[in-house]
């Protein structure tokens, strides 16, 4: 069987080919691609891997099922920025949503209320925190909310 550490060399965040595999790849060249959902995928005996996987295996040994980005950023694949997480966990250190309106992560407006909702959501529950007049209030809200929930897997933006 193939080891991982002798197919790619890891740099910085990045795989590179130590061996040659066809007339187009290099030992040296960057490996992988973009894939249109944002991440890096490699080829490993035939099969397409997504490159932080790779990366997070070099290094600890074991494939999880869940890996997250710290920083948010797909493209980051440092092995500092890769941590193993639970689907839970995963989903509370996404992004604010486009189809938010109120500029704030897990504040939205409640029509039939005319106040400003804060909920968040805990073991792929939501739990509705409280209902404000002022944005400003429910922003602090729902920070404090992440931070008491999900610790250090709370996102702001």
């Amino acid at each position: 069987m193939i080891d991982i550490k002798d197919i790619y060399e890891y740099r910085d965040g990045s795989l590179f080919w130590k061996v040659a595999n066809s007339n187009v790849v290099k030992i040296g060249d960057r490996a992988g691609y973009l894939t249109k959902h944002g991440y890096r995928k490699v080829m490993m005996n035939g099969r397409q891997l997504y490159e932080h996987r790779v990366i997070f295996f070099m290094h600890n040994g074991y494939m999880p099922k869940e890996i997250d980005h710290i920083d948010g950023n797909k493209l980051n694949n440092k092995i500092e920025n890769l941590r193993e997480v639970t689907h839970s966990q995963n989903a509370m250190n996404v992004k604010k949503l486009v189809t938010n309106t109120s500029g704030v992560k897990g504040v939205c407006w409640d029509k039939a209320r005319q106040k400003w909702k804060v909920r968040i959501s805990v073991n792929n529950k939501c739990i509705n925190i409280g209902r404000y007049d002022d944005l400003e209030l429910a922003e602090l809200v729902a920070i404090e909310a992440r931070d008491k929930y999900h610790n250090q897997y709370a996102k702001y933006d």
